[in-house]
């Protein structure tokens, strides 16, 4: 019998052309990890997701576009994201420092900041990051 229990939505970005660009990436299978902020996760009092967790990827509409299910996670300093992990966020970077001033205008952006409550919100090698890797389970 199939659980029947709603799924958590699963979002990446804000709603528009990035999160649309995500979603895509994670269908095509060339986005398979993720980058938060831990204090994202701190500002929503949310608990960070166990291994296994299964969720619904949101596309900009709020529609549920697929199951995802995740198969890593690890808090760690933004300073210590590794090459691997930056490729693995399919948005085809070829360095970390170019994945990292990528996300940095995201984090700096006023939407990021104004999420955590924070208009003057920066990072450094030092912020606490949360790194997940998942695979799409199901479409729907």
């Amino acid at each position: 019998m199939p659980n029947s229990e709603p799924l958590k939505p699963y979002l990446l970005a804000f709603p528009g052309p990035l999160r649309d660009r995500l979603v895509n990436a994670v269908l095509s299978g060339e986005k398979v990890s993720t980058t938060g902020l831990l204090a994202e996760f701190e500002a929503e009092r949310e608990e960070l997701p166990p291994v296994g967790e299964r969720s619904a990827l949101i596309d900009s509409a709020g529609m549920e576009i697929a199951v995802v299910e995740i198969t890593e996670v690890r808090v760690l300093r933004l300073g210590d994201v590794d090459l691997q992990h930056a490729v693995d966020e399919g948005e085809e970077h070829g360095s970390v420092a170019e994945w990292r001033a990528d996300h940095e205008r995201f984090w700096h952006g006023e939407d990021m900041r104004e999420a955590l409550g924070d208009p003057g919100f920066v990072v450094d090698d030092d912020t606490m990051v949360v790194a997940e890797r998942f695979r799409v389970t199901e479409r729907l």
